[in-house]
């Protein structure tokens, strides 16, 4: 006892002192940012007026992106389209300003990251208004999907980045072993990353936290329909950055089309990508050309499982927060809804009841639970996909229905709607959705589950309920996908430890964890002698220039004394090394 006596008062004392430093508050400056402009009844005159955006493309001939509300197509202003020669000269300015930041400590950047957060707790309500104006969710959705994740994302950086961020120790093997070995994560140079409009928060605060904080500049092209709010929040970013001492143009926002993000994938260090198939494989196809390594995460059409065991009531009210948030505001929405025979009349009629329920509106104007869908014509998209289960025998049971709306802006809404007799013949089981439709089709057996799952050339995240977690588990286990939730939806994105990314059209690559924190580095492995200058590396007689005529009867002695399989043929072949080099050492001996 007197021996650990002295240990555990030292480990307790230590524990106390942590304890309390954790009491003391940070020195966190207040930043002031001007919002004048985006708030509610701010709106200059030339900017009042109701938008009818031109349909298809046409939008894209013009040098500016023009920007409105889709929960009442009112005018939100414009901004310019920028050409490939103006987005090249804000890459290099982003490249002058990554060389100082790459010197700069991590207390500057910890310090950069909590002035953000205290910006985004005393300013959620103008934040989430500003998203909601911008692409037509509720506050609520904008709550959970941009400040609850962004705030969790921060905190994890400020408590773990700068661990995975120094050099890490590896074993150096049998053959190095009197070296030291290490990997070391150095800045990669200039990211790009191009954002799609769903959580236009979220989509620029989650990779210019990695960027910046692993010592990279980064240049953001914001999507075309979410301009508007994209540029605001950058605001929030330049007053911390410049709160701190940062360089200017460490972190820019560019907008424009896809001229401006051709021109951004040609001339950065890494490119990520949020966004569609068929846009992530253009930029692969432009990446090639510098090869760039590239994050693609491409959407997906997650399957919602249900077993007979599982609480109705309960996973029903999860189910149908998963289908609106999908209205046109979540990145993973559960799309397929596969659940177990011997519940899936209850589990319907309790969807349906919920459905009911549901209010649709403008989601400023009063209380709502869901609101518009951001993109133009896409409510046109979504009634064709229905139309296309309903001819091949699907029926609807429940539609939602509206609020109030206002006469230019009837088709930025879309009904929650739910399906049944539905099967993967249908474009419904097989296409992102992006949108309020709960398709519900039975299953018998939970192989048959995993293979209706599987089936879908997405493979991003999937969600399994049982009343047996080890059940769920194993389903999950079988899926085929990058995120998967047990007796849960959506949970892994609040994990911000955890990596996030997907398999098949669902892309590749990850952000988010350890793994989209390093994907921001140059991973360096360095190997130097443990004991220099007393120990190192001699390449051995036998086998140094020109090579002794037993060189490769030692070097098969020296490979089966370091990975033979049992402790004989290791001492024989200890005994043949030393024999040939004693050998060797006679022959030099005598030549002399």
């Amino acid at each position: 006892m007197a021996f650990w006596w002295p240990l555990i008062v030292a480990a307790s004392a230590y524990a106390i002192c942590r304890f309390l430093l954790m009491l003391i508050p940070f020195n966190v400056p207040s930043i002031d940012v001007d919002a004048s402009d985006v708030t509610e009844g701010n709106q200059t005159q030339e900017n009042s007026f109701i938008y009818i955006p031109p349909r298809g493309r046409a939008q894209q001939s013009d040098k500016k992106v023009q920007c409105y509300e889709p929960a009442t197509m009112k005018y939100l202003g414009f901004f310019p389209a920028l050409s490939p020669a103006e987005v090249h000269d804000r890459v290099a300015q982003a490249r002058k300003a990554q060389k100082i930041w790459a010197e700069s400590s991590f207390k500057q950047r910890r310090q950069f990251l909590r002035i953000l957060l205290k910006y985004i707790i005393e300013h959620q309500e103008l934040i989430c208004e500003v998203s909601s104006r911008d692409t037509g969710k509720t506050m609520v959705d904008a709550s959970l999907g941009e400040i609850m994740t962004t705030c969790e994302k921060i905190t994890w950086l400020l408590s773990e980045g700068e661990k995975w961020l120094k050099p890490e120790y590896r074993c150096s093997g049998r053959a190095m072993f009197y070296k030291k070995s290490r990997v070391e994560f150095h800045p990669l140079g200039v990211i790009g990353a191009i954002v799609s409009w769903n959580y236009p928060f979220h989509n620029i605060f989650n990779p210019m936290l990695a960027a910046v904080f692993s010592g990279n500049s980064i240049v953001i092209k914001v999507s075309e329909n979410a301009s508007w709010s994209g540029l605001f929040y950058f605001r929030i970013i330049q007053a911390a950055l410049a709160a701190v001492g940062a360089p200017e143009n460490l972190v820019d926002v560019i907008t424009g089309f896809a001229e401006t993000g051709e021109a951004l994938v040609s001339s950065v260090d890494k490119i990520i990508f949020v966004g569609s198939p068929g846009v992530g494989k253009m930029i692969m196809r432009n990446a090639s050309d510098t090869l760039i390594p590239v994050t693609l995460e491409l959407g997906g059409k997650d399957p919602f499982i249900v077993c007979e065991d599982a609480d109705v009531s309960h996973v029903a009210q999860i189910a149908v927060r998963a289908v609106l948030q999908s209205s046109g505001q979540n990145c993973a929405g559960a799309e397929r809804f596969y659940v177990h025979r011997d519940i899936y009349s209850s589990f319907v009629t309790e969807v349906t009841k919920i459905v009911k329920s549901v209010s649709v509106g403008p989601p400023l104007a009063g209380r709502c639970d869901m609101g518009a869908i951001c993109l133009q014509e896409h409510s046109d998209k979504l009634q064709i996909l229905v139309n296309d289960a309903l001819e091949k025998g699907a029926e609807i049971v429940v539609r939602g229905s509206f609020g109030h709306l206002g006469e230019g802006a009837v088709d930025q809404f879309y009904p929650p709607t739910v399906l049944v007799n539905v099967d993967h013949t249908m474009k419904l089981m097989q296409e992102e959705t992006f949108g309020p439709i709960m398709p519900i089709m039975k299953f018998s057996t939970d192989d048959e589950a995993v293979k209706l799952a599987n089936d879908s050339r997405y493979g991003l995240g999937c969600a399994v309920f049982s009343g047996s977690q080890r059940r769920a588990r194993e389903i999950a286990s079988q899926i085929h996908c990058g995120v998967a939730a047990v007796n849960d939806f959506a949970s892994n994105y609040m994990c911000q430890s955890l990596p996030f990314g997907g398999v098949k059209d669902s892309g590749f690559g990850r952000f988010a964890g350890v793994e989209g924190l390093r994907a921001c580095c140059l991973v360096k492995s360095v190997v130097e002698d443990r004991l220099w200058p007393y120990i190192i590396t001699k390449i051995p007689k036998p086998i140094q220039y020109p090579v002794g005529e037993n060189g490769f009867e030692f070097q098969q002695s020296l490979v089966e004394l370091l990975y033979g399989l049992n402790i004989r043929d290791k001492l024989r072949a200890l005994v043949n090394v030393l024999k040939i080099l004693s050998e060797q050492n006679s022959s030099n001996s005598k030549s002399r």
